[in-house]
Parts: structure tokens; C-alpha cells; sequence
């Protein structure tokens, strides 16, 4: 490998123009996550630390850089959705992640319309192609070197129901070319996974 450079991460020294590290780490799947607060304020936003965790039980991840609403939320009802973020929405997935008061329907803002899940007291996007309703199983902040927690709450949930559209079932099976769901790239880049293969396990 040719290096262009190597930086350590305390000095953040790396001479380039922009932070390369959430680059390197791509792409990275969104997380719309859909909330509501205690006194029924509806809440949607993008995380892109976000992933599947497990599917025995089905549980995923995402982490708040600040506590945001989002948190806050959950905290107070112990639930949430994620919506699938796909290539259709894109725009909206972006007007939703503008930094309103607490009291703003980001639904409202980006045009989406809201619907509150089956099992849970939560809102997901009711033009998305599939949606999770999540039971938040855990909190924490995660520590740095130093032991000293930082500043990011990483929110763990498990997956009590799952909403399909047919307009992505082929076969049996999700057709992601279809879906097109977004990925982040890093800066301010994002990709569509539409160009898909297929790939088999070898066998030993």
C-alpha cells in the first residue's frame, strides 16, 4: 500500500481537508429513527451509526452523537422504529435531519406521513418500504481510553415487529435492487445499494 499518510487520532494531524475516519468506515447504513415523547410530540431522525446487531434475538444499534431528542425520548418511553431509508426518500430522510426545538414534527417538515406502530407507541414512515418496531433493551455511554465516558449515548433495541411493502418482495425474497436503500459515505456523500450480486459461502 502506498500511503498518502498516517496520523495519530489524539493530534487528529492527518493534513488533509476534511477528517477521513467516517469515510474509511463506509458505507455506513442510516438509521431513520422514528420517536415520540412523553407528552406525544412526534420526533424522526437520521442516524448513521447505526446497524444490525444480532438476528437471534433481532436487535439493533444506534449511537447519538449528544444526547438528542431521540434519546431523550426513548429514555422516557422505552421504544422507537426504524424506518428503511431508501433512495426514493432520500430528500426527505435529509430535510428530517435539520436541528429543530424539541417541540417540531420533523414528519411535518420533510412531508412524510406519520403511522404509530402495531406494538409499539411509536411513529415510523409511512412511505418507507419497511419499517422495525424496537424495544430498547439498553443505554450507555460508551468510555475512551481514560475511562472517562464520552459524549455519546448508544441506544440498543430489540425488534418485537417488522413492516414489508410488497412493492420490494420478489420471489420470496427482498429485492434490495429495488429498495435502494441509502448508505453514508463520510463528509457529505451518500450512496444507493441498487447494484447488487450475489455471493456464496465456500465450503469447506
Amino acid at each position: 500500500m502506498a500511503e498518502a499518510c498516517f496520523y495519530e487520532t489524539a493530534t487528529n494531524d492527518h493534513g488533509l481537508a476534511h477528517d477521513p475516519f467516517k469515510a474509511i468506515v463506509a458505507p455506513r447504513p442510516i438509521g431513520w429513527i422514528g420517536t415520540r415523547a412523553a407528552d406525544g410530540t412526534r420526533n424522526l431522525a437520521p442516524y448513521s451509526f447505526f446497524n444490525a446487531v444480532s438476528d437471534r434475538p433481532k436487535l439493533v444499534v444506534f449511537s447519538s452523537s449528544g444526547h438528542k431528542h431521540s434519546v431523550a425520548n426513548i429514555e422516557a418511553t422505552g421504544v422507537f422504529t426504524c424506518s428503511l431509508a431508501s433512495c426514493n426518500l432520500a430528500e426527505a430522510m435529509n430535510a428530517s435531519s435539520v436541528a429543530v426545538p424539541r417541540d417540531a414534527d420533523e414528519f411535518s417538515l420533510a412531508g412524510l406521513t406519520p403511522v404509530t406502530g402495531r406494538l409499539v407507541d411509536a411513529p415510523y414512515v409511512g412511505e418507507a418500504y419497511a419499517a422495525l418496531e424496537c424495544r430498547m433493551t439498553q443505554i450507555l455511554r460508551p468510555l475512551d481510553l481514560d475511562g472517562n465516558e464520552t459524549d455519546n449515548w448508544v441506544v440498543f433495541g430489540q425488534v418485537v415487529g417488522i413492516h414489508i411493502s410488497s412493492r420490494i418482495v420478489r420471489d420470496g425474497r427482498l429485492d434490495m435492487a429495488v429498495a435502494r436503500p441509502l448508505g453514508r459515505m463520510g463528509y457529505m456523500d451518500y450512496c444507493e445499494a441498487s447494484d447488487v450480486f450475489e455471493m456464496l459461502r465456500p465450503k469447506a
